[in-house]
């Protein structure tokens, strides 16, 4: 968000866009750079698919981003289990994704309904969101928001690179660790403050597209 925010106030254009293999590719895109919402992935191609929020209030809260039409797969190859999971028999896909839509058709992506973390009180959290502030804050390289014992933990890797290049030591970076939660959590709502805090001293384990493999990192 604060790299669009950015973009946006020196008026460079941006274009997003949403799609998956499975929806060949497309889903969303932005029709003009003037026309971007920040937050958003743009609007969903009307031409093409349809788009639904598994949710009772689409607009306000966020449920599975369903897709329907031409574009979306037949099956996975020689894998009808897989495909049963992901496609209805009506033709409506799973994205795995959740979000909201506005009335004209723009769509904000929240988290994956797999990371999701549901409170004791029926709160949402969606990790991804915490994390995204979290890795702005001061020699926060990347970080993880896992749930452990009812509450949330945070697990940080630091930027050793830069911290070694401005002689920070290892009691220094465990304060400033210890701050960045103390601001996080004034930047959340109340149910999504971060109660626990490990450092780890070596990135997350990666899948090849980059993204962390996250049940790795799972309290048992």
């Amino acid at each position: 968000k604060e790299t669009e925010t950015f973009l946006k106030s020196i008026r460079f254009p941006i274009i997003v866009g949403y799609g998956m293999t499975e929806c060949a590719p497309l889903i969303c895109v932005t029709p003009q750079p003037e026309e971007y919402k920040l937050g958003s992935c743009g609007k969903y191609l009307k031409e093409y698919l349809d788009v639904k929020i598994e949710s009772a209030d689409p607009q306000r809260i966020p449920g599975e981003i369903m897709v329907k039409g031409e574009m979306v797969m037949q099956g996975y190859y020689k894998n009808e289990k897989d495909t049963e999971a992901v496609l209805e028999p009506d033709g409506w896909m799973h994205t795995g994704d959740m979000g909201i839509m506005d009335p004209d058709g723009t769509v904000y992506i929240k988290g994956r309904c797999k990371t999701m973390i549901l409170t004791g009180t029926g709160q949402n959290i969606y990790p991804e969101e915490i994390e995204d502030k979290l890795n702005n804050l001061p020699m926060v390289l990347e970080s993880l928001i896992i749930e452990s014992k009812g509450v949330l933990k945070a697990l940080i890797v630091p930027d050793y690179d830069s911290a070694a290049k401005e002689n920070i030591g290892e009691q220094e970076l465990q304060n400033m660790m210890e701050e960045n939660i103390k601001t996080l959590n004034t930047m959340v709502a109340s149910y999504e403050r971060v109660a626990h805090l490990e450092i780890l001293k070596s990135e997350f384990e990666k899948t090849p597209k980059r993204s962390i493999k996250r049940f790795l990192y799972q309290d048992k």
